[in-house]
């Protein structure tokens, strides 16, 4: 066998392995959760991608139990950050304390919750602007910086977020610059009626399913490691990267080739980290479906998710019900096929 030949082959199995441990994880995640495949597809998505998810919905969804699950499934450590309006930065990163120790007294830094492989912050949009902007560094650099020191994160580290909708009572807004750190913002849909009942089932009576781990040990984050490398060696072809820039360009109302609606709708457009977001979430895409390059419905699928949060509206659109998915659904139609 040629060494052409052995490089294809070894890139068909790492495909197929990453294809098999993807679906381990949701058929493990399935035992506990009903319905939302597609929002659970996506935040494995991110995580492998190395970027972070923001859940929106209503309460009572099952959003942390998405989050607690996907957690068992992957083997590693977790906390859990409840925001509220009286929350501080320091509850979040961790404060120096005074120690005694032989005789002589030091300040020591004791981290907070934020240092763990998988950090839930709950109901974010709950707590002041001071204190949600605690985790802007450590979202994109993966540290943080306390008292002139600063410490490392894990890896991995990857933060998700739940917040209720903005019209509820009790939220403030995240502000551009942390919406735009959350590489896919996914909607967490309410059951329907068979869901529902399959929810009643599971939830009220005697046997409870429980969420086996996938990985587990050093084993089993250096497997996910490499499934996390694995995802920025797919390829991308020119014609379809080029297409994701006009995408960014079609989405700002000063980009070029942008449509009516988004001029009219839209005040402030995607930057980078959007292309980013979409090209990322192409390659997941493309290896699920056994491919080492993305295709064209690879970046599509990526779109909204990598997208939505990343448009700023102004008053008319909220005055006349105009939504980010609905603009992007139409710069997407507007934009020749490559």
């Amino acid at each position: 066998m040629s060494a052409v030949s052995e490089s294809q082959s070894d890139a068909a199995q790492r495909i197929e392995n990453f294809r098999e441990r993807f679906r381990a994880i949701e058929q493990e995640v399935g035992k506990v959760i009903v319905g939302h495949r597609a929002v659970l597809r996506k935040v494995l998505a991110a995580f492998f991608a190395g970027g972070h998810v923001l859940l929106e919905g209503v309460p009572g969804l099952g959003k942390t139990l998405i989050v607690r699950s996907v957690t068992k499934a992957l083997g590693l450590s977790f906390k859990r950050i409840q925001f509220t309006p009286d929350l501080m930065p320091s509850d979040i990163i961790g404060a120096q304390i005074l120690t005694e120790e032989k005789a002589t007294r030091e300040f020591r830094f004791r981290p907070g919750p934020i240092f763990a492989h998988i950090v839930l912050a709950d109901e974010i949009n709950r707590a002041s602007p001071k204190t949600q902007s605690a985790v802007l560094e450590a979202m994109e650099e993966r540290q943080v910086t306390a008292f002139g020191e600063t410490y490392p994160l894990p890896d991995p580290f990857f933060l998700l977020a739940t917040q209720n909708p903005i019209e509820l009572e009790g939220t403030y807004p995240l502000p551009e610059a942390q919406l735009d750190r959350f590489l896919f913002k996914l909607l967490v849909e309410s059951p329907n009626a068979a869901e529902l009942n399959e929810i009643l089932n599971r939830t009220t009576a005697e046997y409870r399913p429980d969420v086996a781990a996938v990985f587990a040990g050093e084993a089993g984050q250096q497997a996910i490691a490499d499934m996390r490398r694995l995802v920025r060696q797919v390829l991308i072809a020119p014609p379809l990267q080029n297409f994701v820039v006009s995408l960014i360009a079609a989405s700002a109302p000063n980009g070029g080739g942008s449509v009516a609606a988004v001029r009219n709708y839209v005040r402030f457009g995607p930057g980078p980290r959007a292309a980013q977001a979409v090209v990322l979430g192409a390659k997941v895409n493309a290896l699920l479906d056994g491919r080492a390059h993305t295709s064209f419905d690879d970046i599509t699928d990526a779109v909204l998710p990598a997208m939505r949060h990343r448009l700023i509206l102004n008053f008319q659109a909220e005055a006349e019900n105009v939504t980010e998915d609905s603009l992007l659904t139409e710069v997407l139609r507007s934009l020749p096929r490559p």
